[in-house]
């Protein structure tokens, strides 16, 4: 998918250091644009959770990961705005993605203690989400969550920011980490 106005997946991907075996949870997968490079680069012994509560999308996210010969990908109904909504199982993960999602999010506190208590410590957090809005893509001028926004709810879920980067002309980029 090449949308001038969208984050690259691939190129995000590149900035959490992922390495063969790691497990990492997609927490708001959608239509799964992460599932794919993230399954390529865990390998065959890593593990990529697809967490989505729309349940079409975790269907079409199953059936691109088949398509792709990635057995690698396991997709789960859940809830990712609340404690136990993943039904991962604590600290068994080394990186999360939240990507697009924060804007959407009506529990955002919720939704970043989920994702610290399924992280290993030590295990990051990659946050993308729109700087902007604009036209009728991306989300209403009322939703967007800046980044000062996010560092000071990320600061507040216990997480540890380690750099910032360039995520698209329209978003901004976040690797945090859990301590």
């Amino acid at each position: 998918m090449d949308l001038p106005n969208f984050t690259d997946p691939e190129t995000n991907v590149r900035e959490l250091g992922i390495y063969e075996g790691m497990r990492i949870a997609d927490l708001g997968a959608g239509v799964g644009a992460y599932m794919i490079p993230l399954a390529r680069r865990v390998g065959a012994t890593g593990r990529v959770y697809a967490v989505e509560v729309q349940k079409e999308f975790l269907a079409n996210i199953k059936s691109a990961a088949d398509k792709e010969g990635l057995s690698n990908v396991e997709v789960l109904w859940g809830d990712i705005e609340h404690l136990g909504g993943t039904t991962i199982q604590d600290a068994s993960i080394d990186a999360v993605v939240i990507s697009n999602v924060l804007f959407q999010a009506e529990d955002k506190p919720g939704l970043l203690g989920e994702a610290k208590r399924i992280l290993k410590s030590g295990g990051k957090l990659l946050l993308v989400d729109w700087k902007e809005s604009f036209g009728n893509v991306g989300p209403t001028k009322d939703a967007v969550v800046s980044i000062t926004s996010a560092r000071t709810l990320c600061d507040q879920a216990g997480f540890v920011e380690k750099r910032e980067f360039s995520a698209g002309a329209h978003h901004y980029g976040i690797v945090l980490f859990k301590p």
